[in-house]
């Protein structure tokens, strides 16, 4: 169980502040019948929880937070000082946590092999991809690609959400990583997740908190951030703090300090000559958030497609359609597990991560993404994996049962370049603070901005089952 945020209407919106949930006598009852089957530490992955505690979005596409600040994101890797750019990195870090719908929310748990892949436009003409699968669901495991071909970034994640019930409140502990690379300069940087509490489960307002602690660390440059997400204690402290220093991996030499508020101010302040100032200021930042393909274009497992009915009714706040869709849905999974057996499915966009230092990703995208080609060959081999943009369409040559619902009777994505060469690269950035795309253009939808590729023929790959898969032109 994941939580998120979303205010409740049982209540004048001024009593309830932006992380809290105030919950209703009938909701209550409910709630207050599953708990009681509990004991403090229970597991919660198999607990179905009802309808009016979710976020009507599935955690697929709820990891994409993480990118929404592209003003941040993509002047990282021109930051030529080591020490500097990896202050940006924990600065761009830091700057997702605050995107959310207020209250007390968890988002979707994904099916076993649902799919969600979107894209960004970005200001100077450039775009974004990313690419999610649900690799396991019992433990769930949510593993995610993204790609930014123009400014040399790519991401590669796993997250493994373990619930448990710890009496008055309920704790996501958030394990896994991701590693964000800029390809132009070799460089990894290992992060993890902070934990998140639900608290006043049983009595009171319930509350939403990020807790303990999350690590930046990049080897190849020697440098690691340790960020502490405190949680108010019960006689003093204050909610949604952090704290935490920025160090030299090898000597444990401290060279930053990090202090602040994730959903309002954040200071860094160097500890070499005591100066401070403003790291992230989330009180009125506007996040960029992901895009998608129309439904009539998504398959049924895709993540929009699959919950539509269920958001839907979260969304008019009509429970009873939300439970039975879901319900549906859950059901059609177990019965799809019973026929399938235990340990007969694999991923079928990701295949298993290689030994070594990445070995904890557990699952990786399955395609070479080769950035050693120019941007226009790299989106072509992105786009090639699965359908990302509008007008993409899938269709496999696999065999009809190892393949999804949705990707039965489509049509073929085409693999595609941009039809113009991209706007000049953004600047690297001046100080620590926010920094501003340096073009302002108003981008073309993506739909506009490529085009069919009709040069070649069709792009083959395999899948982690063995199966091969063909992508061609959709109009062919």
């Amino acid at each position: 169980m994941v939580l998120g945020h979303r205010k409740s209407t049982s209540v004048e919106e001024s009593d309830v502040g932006e992380d809290e949930t105030v919950v209703g006598k009938e909701e209550g009852s409910v709630l207050s019948h599953i708990i009681s089957q509990l004991r403090p530490g229970a597991d919660l992955s198999r607990v179905t929880l009802p309808t009016f505690i979710l976020e009507p979005r599935s955690m697929l596409e709820r990891i994409t937070n993480f990118m929404a600040h592209p003003e941040l994101m993509l002047t990282l890797p021109l930051v030529e000082d080591p020490l500097k750019r990896f202050v940006a990195v924990t600065q761009f870090y830091l700057c997702g946590w605050h995107i959310k719908p207020p209250g007390v929310k968890k988002p979707l748990n994904p099916i076993l092999g649902e799919i969600f892949t979107g894209y960004w436009d970005y200001a100077d003409g450039t775009h974004g991809y990313y690419i999610s699968e649900q690799t396991s669901h019992h433990p769930p495991k949510s593993s995610y690609f993204f790609m930014v071909p123009s400014h040399h970034i790519r991401i590669d994640g796993t997250l493994k959400p373990r619930s448990k019930f710890l009496g008055n409140s309920v704790g996501s502990f958030m394990e896994g990583i991701a590693i964000m690379r800029f390809l132009n300069r070799k460089e990894r940087y290992f992060v993890t997740q902070p934990n998140m509490y639900a608290r006043g489960i049983l009595f009171g307002k319930m509350k939403y908190e990020l807790g303990d602690q999350a690590i930046v660390r990049c080897p190849e440059t020697g440098y690691e951030a340790d960020i502490e997400f405190k949680t108010k204690g019960w006689v003093g402290g204050a909610y949604n703090a952090i704290g935490g220093y920025i160090r030299q991996s090898s000597t444990g030499r401290k060279l930053y300090e990090l202090s602040g508020h994730w959903h309002g101010a954040m200071y860094i302040q160097d500890l070499s000559t005591g100066k401070k100032e403003l790291l992230f200021d989330a009180t009125n930042a506007k996040p960029s958030m992901v895009k998608a393909r129309p439904l009539e274009e998504q398959g049924p497992r895709e993540s929009q497609k699959l919950w539509n009915i269920t958001t839907n009714a979260i969304k008019k706040a009509d429970q009873k359609t939300a439970t039975e869709d879901k319900t549906r849905i859950e059901d059609e999974q177990r019965r799809e597990a019973a026929e399938r057996g235990e340990g007969s499915w694999r991923p079928k966009l990701f295949k298993p991560a290689p030994a070594g230092d990445e070995e904890s990703l557990d699952w990786i995208i399955n395609a070479d993404v080769d950035d050693k080609t120019p941007p226009e060959k790299q989106i072509e081999q992105i786009l090639a994996i699965a359908p990302i943009m509008p007008g993409q369409t899938y269709q496999s040559q696999q065999p009809q049962q190892s393949q999804l619902p949705g990707q039965s009777n489509g049509q073929i994505p085409p693999p595609v370049q941009p039809a113009q060469p991209a706007q000049p690269a953004l600047q690297p950035q001046q100080r620590v603070g926010p920094v501003a795309l340096q073009s302002q253009q108003t981008p073309q939808p993506l739909s506009q901005q490529y085009q069919p590729h009709t040069v070649g023929g069709p792009i083959k790959r395999t899948d982690s089952l063995g199966n091969e898969e063909t992508f061609i032109d959709a109009e062919s």
